[in-house]
């Protein structure tokens, strides 16, 4: 696959059925993805930079059809002749959702969330490029990294041989075999409250071996690449603002602190534009 080959990218959305979220509600928004911030909703930010990022083809959006005319109107202004956005409903579970909205969809896939408004154009492609070598990656950063952004930017960490690591919920899948690796978000994830689940999809001895922190980024890989059939991989990059996706009202300041330096430090603050929040 040549490194410079286009991609599709999905954007998840939706929110968990019947939860409403707080941190909307506090916004008096119907939807996480249209909480402002920097001017603008969280959703238009991921947008802004999936259509920075060299080699987007398409960007799908998973969210309710009840807001579509409102996320329609939000993204319309980066769509051009070489980037078609278009939306697609969600289904009951995270791991549907991601097969159907992929379904006959030209690979590599990169898979975010609309909460993160962080994400940057260089950690997309360096994603792109490991799925020239991998059927299935995710971005990591480590503790270090988040903690000289904002010491109180992230309180869960994940300890791998000694060190200790954030998800950045930036995924890739090289091509449609790489979708049965969304087996392992049936219902959610949801891995740490619910251990019968995180057995079921990762094996008891994986799992105790990361309790343990006996596996390393590279040696999780590898186990994940022997239990599913696909070469999976841990691409950690040294961006510890990454990991900081919005939340609460707590990572919602610290996000809006680093955001709002990015836009200024572009110099074209006009870039990503003010949108009627009222009426989000």
């Amino acid at each position: 696959m040549d490194h410079s080959q286009d991609f599709t990218a999905l954007v998840l959305a939706a929110q968990r059925p019947g939860v409403v979220n707080p941190l909307a509600q506090s916004f008096g928004v119907s939807h996480k993805c249209l909480v402002p911030i920097c001017n603008a909703p969280l959703i238009v930010h991921v947008i802004e930079t999936l259509s920075r990022t060299a080699g987007v083809a398409r960007i799908r959006i998973s969210v309710e059809p009840e807001i579509w005319d409102r996320i329609d109107a939000l993204v319309a202004p980066y769509r051009r002749s070489d980037l078609v956005i278009d939306l697609v409903a969600p289904s009951p579970s995270l791991a549907d959702s991601v097969c159907d909205a992929l379904e006959g969809q030209d690979g590599p896939f990169v898979i975010t969330t609309a909460d993160n408004v962080l994400l940057t154009p260089d950690a997309v492609s360096a994603l792109v490029r490991t799925l020239s070598q991998k059927d299935v990656a995710a971005v990591l950063t480590t503790r270090e990294a988040v903690q000289a952004v904002n010491v109180h930017a992230q309180r869960r960490f994940y300890r791998m041989a000694g060190r200790h690591y954030s998800n950045c919920n930036l995924y890739g899948m090289r091509d449609g075999a790489g979708l049965g690796a969304a087996e392992i978000f049936r219902q959610g994830g949801q891995f740490r409250r619910n251990v019968g689940r995180a057995v079921h999809a990762f094996g008891l001895l994986n799992i105790l071996l990361a309790i343990a922190g006996l596996l390393s980024v590279d040696g999780a890989a590898r186990r994940l690449s022997r239990r599913f059939g696909l070469r999976f991989a841990g691409l950690v990059l040294d961006d510890g603002a990454l990991a900081i996706d919005v939340d609460n009202a707590r990572t919602h300041a610290i996000a809006r602190e680093v955001l709002a330096a990015r836009i200024a430090q572009r110099g074209d603050p006009a870039s990503v534009p003010r949108r009627d929040l009222q009426a989000a």
